[in-house]
């Protein structure tokens, strides 16, 4: 009671916000005259003038309400659309790094150019991420105009560039993209062996469009580039011959709440019987147990034209949540294969993963992150969680009319889908558009079919139509018009009453003329063709659209008496904000609508998360078959079975998360360390980052590397692995328990050195002999070969971090799948796979030392022709690498660094000031907490 009197007197936290923000509307606003007095040639200097100023030191949120000022100007004069007032506020939200909440209509894109080119002033880039490459497209075509005339560069990252035209998409003020794409470059970008062919550069800035959709729907897929494995695919077809055989319930439990399934002891007697073998579950069968339990969960969990669809002899992933096709995308862990058996396709080789990220960890990257959609309030509590986002609602530009209906429940699929067509006839007749959406291909299609029989006109957009999305729901408001859709297709197109004219008139005239290409000997090409074909098109184009401006003014006023757009839902989804976006397609801009949805007790919904509920409150209800209950009661039931789902599926992307995290770190420590291997004697400064307190990343310096810094890198690495073998031979002070014959056979065997310790003193002693050793090898190979031996072994460097960090990859994917066993020993599962990822990567990281020192030690005092000749090698070998991971690349050559003066040997120091003699990775003495090689010991001289 107490807090609801707060709010009624102070009013919500969203409220005082919204207040807050209202005197830098007035600012704007009163700045509009000003602006409209600007000449065209203005903006670009006004642009000039405010990127000097930021990079002076003026504050981004001093400039805000001139640049939102400069912006609504922009657009208004380029493409003729002005900010409303709400769109004003979205845009201070999102430069806040909030998540506005908008509706349906209420221009989004647009929006999204204020924060951008606020952000922008900062030379350090801003990322705007949409769902896919035609959103991508479109809103760098459109939205790019007004940029481009405010004196901004703009670029578009999509799947078919190379790597040179993904750099200049990159160092754009502003570049949009599809979130896998950025994903997949960051991933590449460390795999490549030239810092100079890194495409993206710092993470600065992002407004992630539709951002439920990326940072929570698609967060429990992590982006993977993996490579082929030598397995065989055989197993694959033999073992799915023996699945489709098994009784459910008798030979196999299914669990569909949480998608799993499990051989009972008869199907395990019936599957060892069919495939010959003893025992199943011997370890000698291992890899059959696997093939056998991804078969049948292929067979039984994953189902045709819903979760994937067969193309050209293919299966391809479909978006559980979007319906659209996931191209290039597989499942891991032989799953893929299994369903591609199943299917009778070809089985593609299973694969390795080479490299690998979650977009939870991907997009927490970013210094500043954002993001705007209609749905985000139900998921408010995960997006403070897990990004540390603060989600905003802003309210329409036009007050909300839409009518949303109580939900009617049919007791079987068929009457449902019976109920559905009739009241779609009775809609069509009145001329009122109807948008009927469907959770699945499958479901689609039955629909589909019903309205057939009626003889309906309508169009079906799902994964199979994923090419003419757009061209299908901007027509989607004509008057009578009739589209069935999976839940999400069309996101990102609006909706028009009366429909799309400027659609209209580019289908009736086709795409604009390509301009010659040029002519091969390099003369110039007549483009006067090229020039009368181009004026032409757009003669036809604006006399289509005049006409087809008038038709749909005229349709959209039938429409809107007809009660305008109907959305039909023919069954609830697992999560409440996949409905409302549905339920988002009508009512915007203050149109009128109305939204239903038709559930059946034999939805997926009602029979596995709230069939008990829900039928013992039909049964009170006295429902019969044929007919109909609509009840608030029932609203709620399901509302909370899908809480209940919500809460479920939140938990699985938490769980996923904090497995991650100890991934994440790793991943950064070996990038860091690989970035920095590249970046010797490149003369490009290596960035380096820190986290903040939020979980964000944050530009920390600059440096770069020369290579007297490899140098440094390369006997740090001696030194590691010196200790480790030291550690292992000489384990105590105490040297009765040394044992020296294998210490020497290990250096032989380590760093090709002959040496004895017949007569050795300490530990540190004999520690900085075999040192000096190495160091006096590594000295006379860099005199013999020059810098091209500094550039071999950084060639040999690279080779040891990507070898064995790959096979690290492969380890922590076993180690995954094995450790929730740990719970059955009364071992948390999380802090045992935390403690023993740390472990394996700690070998990992001494492999590596001592991988690439033992082939350091082991370079031949040739000819510098054959040193060169190798490294030329090496380097041909990753170069085609490169190309079989992505086509294309940079050939951009950046100037090395001169060579500098050898470091100093590791010897033996005394501390500052005198004392005991200190080791030079020992702690230094002075209390800084450097090693003591890099505080007081790093500029003394060897012995």
């Amino acid at each position: 009671m107490i807090e609801w009197t707060l709010k009624k007197i102070i009013g919500t936290k969203n409220e005082r916000e919204l207040r807050k923000l209202e005197p830098k509307v007035q600012r704007i606003n009163a700045l509009e005259s000003k602006m409209r007095d600007l000449k065209d040639e203005d903006f670009p200097a006004a642009t000039a003038r405010m990127k000097q100023e930021v990079q002076n030191g003026r504050p981004l949120d001093d400039l805000l309400c001139e640049s939102f000022a400069l912006v609504r100007e922009a657009a208004r004069r380029v493409i003729g659309q002005r900010h409303y007032d709400v769109q004003l506020i979205g845009g201070m939200f999102l430069h806040q790094g909030c998540i506005a909440e908008m509706r349906t209509g209420e221009g989004k894109t647009l929006t999204a150019t204020l924060p951008s080119y606020l952000n922008a002033l900062s030379n350090r880039g801003v990322h705007i991420v949409t769902v896919n490459d035609y959103l991508a497209r479109r809103d760098a075509e459109q939205m790019g105009r007004i940029h481009r005339f405010l004196g901004m560069t703009t670029g578009c990252i999509l799947h078919e560039l190379n790597d040179r035209q993904r750099q200049e998409a990159y160092r754009a003020d502003i570049t949009y993209g599809q979130n896998n794409e950025f994903g997949f470059d960051y991933l590449r970008d460390n795999m490549k062996f030239r810092l100079q062919d890194y495409v993206q550069r710092e993470l600065n800035y992002a407004i992630v469009d539709e951002v439920d959709s990326i940072l929570i729907d698609e967060a429990r897929t992590p982006l993977i580039i993996s490579g082929p494995t030598d397995d065989t695919t055989d197993k694959y077809y033999k073992v799915d011959k023996v699945i489709p055989g098994l009784v459910p319930d008798q030979d196999y439990i299914l669990d569909e709440k949480h998608k799993s399934v499990s051989l009972t002891d008869a199907g395990i007697e019936k599957v060892q019987k069919r495939l010959s073998i003893a025992n199943l579950y011997d370890p000698a069968e291992i890899e059959t147990l696997h093939h056998v339990d991804q078969a049948l969960r292929a067979h039984t969990l994953y189902k045709r034209d819903r979760d994937y669809v067969v193309r050209d002899g293919e299966v391809m992933i479909v978006d559980e949540f979007t319906g659209r096709l996931m191209k290039g995308r597989r499942w891991s862990d032989g799953l893929h294969q299994a369903v591609e058996a199943k299917e009778g396709v070809n089985i593609e080789n299973e694969n390795q993963t080479l490299a690998t990220i979650s977009f939870q960890n991907y997009f927490r990257m970013y210094s500043k992150l954002s993001g705007m959609t209609g749905t985000a309030d139900t998921e408010a509590e995960e997006f403070a969680k897990i990004y540390n986002l603060e989600v905003r609602v802003v309210p329409t530009n036009r007050p909300m009319i839409r009518q949303d209906l109580e939900d009617v429940v049919y007791k079987t699929e068929r009457e449902k889908f019976e109920a559905v067509c009739k009241d779609i006839e009775e809609l069509h007749k009145k001329g009122q558009p109807v948008l009927v959406g469907t959770v699945s291909i499958a479901k689609s299609e039955v629909v589909a079919s019903f309205l057939s029989k009626r003889g309906i006109p309508h169009n079906v957009l799902n994964a199979k139509q994923h090419e003419r999305e757009a061209d299908i729901i901007a027509q989607a408001g004509r008057k009578g018009a009739i589209t069935i859709s999976t839940n999400m297709a069309g996101r990102g197109t609006d909706i028009l009453l009366g429909g799309n004219p400027e659609a209209m008139a580019k289908n009736e005239v086709g795409a604009e003329p390509q301009p010659p290409p040029p002519n091969p000997e390099g003369t110039p090409v007549d483009l006067t063709g090229y020039q009368q074909a181009l004026a032409e098109h757009k003669q036809r184009f604006e006399a289509a659209l005049a006409k087809y401006k008038e038709q749909t003014a005229r349709e959209r006023e039938e429409v809107m008496a007809a009660g305008g757009l109907c959305i039909v839902g023919t069954e609830r989804h697992e999560s409440r904000r996949i409905d409302n976006q549905l339920r988002g397609r009508a009512g915007r801009q203050g149109d009128p609508g109305t939204s239903r949805f038709y559930l059946s007790l034999e939805d997926d919904l009602m029979r596995i998360f709230g069939s008990e509920r829900i039928s013992g409150l039909m049964e009170r209800l006295g429902m019969e078959e044929g007919e109909v209950i609509e009840h608030v009661w029932l609203s709620r039931a399901i509302e909370n079975a899908q809480r209940r789902v919500e809460g479920h599926n939140f938990d699985i992307r938490k769980n996923l998360l904090e497995y991650d995290d100890v991934m994440n770190q790793q991943r950064r420590t070996i990038y860091k360390l690989r970035r920095k291997v590249l970046a010797a004697g490149a003369g490009i400064p290596l960035v380096e980052y820190d986290e903040d307190k939020k979980t964000r990343v944050k530009l920390r310096t600059e440096q770069v590397v020369s290579w007297a810094d490899y140098k440094e890198m390369i006997l740090d690495a001696v030194e590691d692995v010196i200790v480790s073998l030291t550690d292992t031979y000489c384990p105590s002070r105490n040297p009765a328990s040394w044992d020296l014959e294998a210490l020497a056979r290990g250096v032989k065997d380590t760093l090709n050195l002959e040496l004895s310790f017949g007569t050795a003193g300490s530990r540190e002693d004999i520690q900085n002999d075999i040192y000096t050793a190495a160091e006096t090898v590594i000295r006379a190979r860099e005199e013999e070969f020059g810098e091209e031996f500094l550039r071999f072994l950084q060639v040999r460097y690279l080779v040891s971090i990507d070898t064995l960090w790959k096979d690290h990859l492969l380890a922590m994917d076993h180690l995954r799948q094995g450790i929730g066993l740990r719970g059955y020993g009364q071992k948390d599962p999380k802090q045992e796979y935390k403690k023993e990822g740390y472990s394996g990567f700690m070998q990992m990281l001494g492999a590596i030392s001592s991988q690439f020192v033992s082939q350091m030690m082991r370079v031949q005092a040739r000819a510098a022709t054959a040193a060169a000749e190798e490294t030329a090698r090496l380097a041909r070998q990753m170069a085609q690498r490169q190309r079989q991971m992505h086509e294309g690349r940079a050939d951009a050559d950046g100037k090395l660094a001169e060579p500098a003066a050898p470091r100093p040997a590791a010897t033996r120091q005394a501390a500052p000031g005198g004392g005991p003699k200190v080791g030079r990775n020992d702690p230094c003495p002075c209390g800084s907490g450097k090693k003591y090689k890099k505080c007081h010991g790093a500029n003394e001289v060897s012995v």
